[in-house]
């Protein structure tokens, strides 16, 4: 029996500078991203696109929620599997080519620090697990990509 999530998000754009969008430049890009019961993020357009460079972009919220997901996955398999996991960092990239109106390659890199009774190349191998695991991950039409380091301690 398959289980059914929904998700909510209130995004509204707070741009408005008098005109509205009489024109191309008479508009700020800022919205607010609002989700019941959390911190409220400040967005805007990547400063390419006239953007506030202070505020998160939508391309800026795809890359973290791609690294957060195989992160969470990536922790559960190793704790269902023996690693002990006592660091992780993700250094991740992503490449958007304006002209094709895509992402065109995702790299994660994480950086994980296991315990010397842990299993490197087990902890190695748990990636492609956390990877074909991650919803975010098998939602995106671009190639995602692993580069990970493993640290044992």
């Amino acid at each position: 029996m398959s289980k059914q999530h929904t998700y909510r998000a209130t995004v509204e754009w707070t741009g408005n500078l008098g005109s509205g969008t009489s024109s191309y430049t008479a508009y700020s890009r800022d919205y607010t991203v609002r989700i019941a019961g959390k911190p409220d993020l400040l967005g805007s357009s990547d400063p390419a696109f006239r953007g506030d460079k202070t505020r998160h972009n939508p391309e800026d919220m795809l890359l973290a929620a791609i690294s957060a997901c195989h992160k969470l996955w990536y922790l559960h398999h190793c704790a269902d599997h023996g690693i002990t996991v006592l660091a992780y960092s993700d250094d991740a990239e992503a490449e958007m080519n304006e002209a094709a109106g895509r992402m065109t390659a995702i790299r994660l890199k994480p950086r994980v620090t296991i315990s010397a009774a842990s299993d490197p190349a087990l902890a190695l191998a748990l990636h492609h697990d956390a990877h074909r695991d991650c919803y975010i991950a098998n939602t995106l039409n671009c190639p995602v990509t692993i580069d990970a380091h493993i640290e044992q301690v």
